[in-house]
């Protein structure tokens, strides 16, 4: 007996529609960072970009807990001297709250080769208005005839119930 090994061509890749409002910053986060890396497949190897796309909308209203609004802080160096900037989870969503879930997953996902093809799957937008409707429609029919496609193979199968096995109960000793 041979193990199988996942190949490139036997990846599919599915849409996934994730609506931000009221959710917490992390735990969606995690969640959209498992989907990117495709660990809910079966077929899921670390060494092959397994994920799906992931459209996420109303990026302005991601909730945090604690005092992570005013006080969470996010850090990036020009490489120049003095070049140290400092924002604020408040400031850095007053000025583009997509940057906020972005840089949450890009954090959550490993650290290797596969982080930047994986990022470019993810897609924010700030309100619930998005360009990849058709993306879903789409899908949607796709699953409707695969489901279509199961339910007349499984009206073909005939199942045969079990017929019942009447036991004898044997005497005790008198």
């Amino acid at each position: 007996m041979t193990t199988y090994s996942t190949k490139k061509k036997d990846i599919k890749r599915h849409w996934h529609l994730i609506d931000l409002k009221g959710q917490v910053l992390g735990r969606t986060a995690t969640r959209i960072a498992k989907l990117l890396q495709g660990k809910d497949k079966v077929y899921y190897v670390p060494w092959l970009d397994c994920g799906d796309w992931i459209v996420a909308v109303n990026a302005k209203d991601v909730k945090v807990t604690g005092k992570k609004f005013s006080e969470k802080k996010y850090y990036r160096h020009s490489g120049y001297p003095g070049g140290f900037k400092e924002r604020t989870f408040e400031q850095l969503m007053a000025r583009d709250p997509r940057k906020v879930i972005e840089l949450a997953v890009k954090n959550m996902l490993p650290k290797n080769k596969l982080r930047n093809e994986r990022l470019r799957r993810l897609k924010v937008f700030v309100d619930d208005k998005h360009i990849y409707e058709d993306k879903f429609i789409a899908q949607d029919k796709k699953e409707l005839v695969e489901e279509v496609k199961q339910n007349k193979q499984d009206k073909v199968v005939v199942k045969k119930e079990p017929k019942e096995i009447k036991v004898k109960k044997e005497g005790g000793k008198k």
